[in-house]
């Protein structure tokens, strides 16, 4: 399931929005904090996106749909979430560049949410994590055969796909327990 939401709706509100986010970094940012915060509002991501823009009357459109389809791909339990990233037509270097953006909006988003640094976190949440860490800083290698590092970076997001929604999943218990005057920030 590919989001209803297209790559270059939100690149170009970002862009009306003044924001020099990337716009994978910008979903990466908010699944990392929804993973964490039951309480993380559309006006708590649009601030770190948008900061001089009044939430009240920045985008409804993009943006708006991609936090709401968002917050509910991760909550469904039919694993359908996926990273946003750019389409197959566009060239790997672009997409692997996503890819990375995408880690690094997340492992940020997971991070400023606050609540993992009380939280003893699964096995399984700090390896994925680790993982991602990795993934950021991910590249495009001069390969002699492009079919490969075709497959690797088709790996890669099914890695980031499956991986994301584990942590969503292993953390329900942790965003269960807040309430909302301990997470509201």
């Amino acid at each position: 399931m590919h989001s209803p939401v297209d790559y270059d709706d939100v690149a170009q509100a970002l862009s009306a929005g003044a924001s020099a986010v990337h716009p994978s970094e910008a979903r990466g940012c908010l699944c990392g904090a929804l993973c964490l915060r039951p309480d993380y509002s559309r006006a708590d991501w649009l601030d770190e996106l948008l900061p001089e823009a009044d939430p009240a009357t920045a985008d409804d459109g993009a943006l708006a749909t991609l936090f709401f389809e968002s917050a509910g791909a991760l909550a469904r339990p039919d694993m359908e979430f996926e990273p946003m990233l750019p389409g197959d037509d566009a060239p790997l270097e672009s997409r692997v560049e996503a890819l990375a953006a995408w880690c690094q909006g997340f492992l940020y988003g997971f991070g400023a949410a606050g609540t993992a640094a009380r939280a003893v976190l699964p096995d399984t949440v700090t390896e994925v994590l680790a993982d991602l860490a990795q993934l950021s800083q991910a590249g495009v290698l001069a390969a002699s055969e492009p079919e490969v590092e075709e497959d690797a970076y088709i790996e890669l997001v099914e890695y980031l796909r499956a991986g994301v929604q584990l942590v969503y999943e292993e953390l329900d218990a942790l965003r269960a327990s807040q309430s909302v005057s301990e997470s509201s920030h």
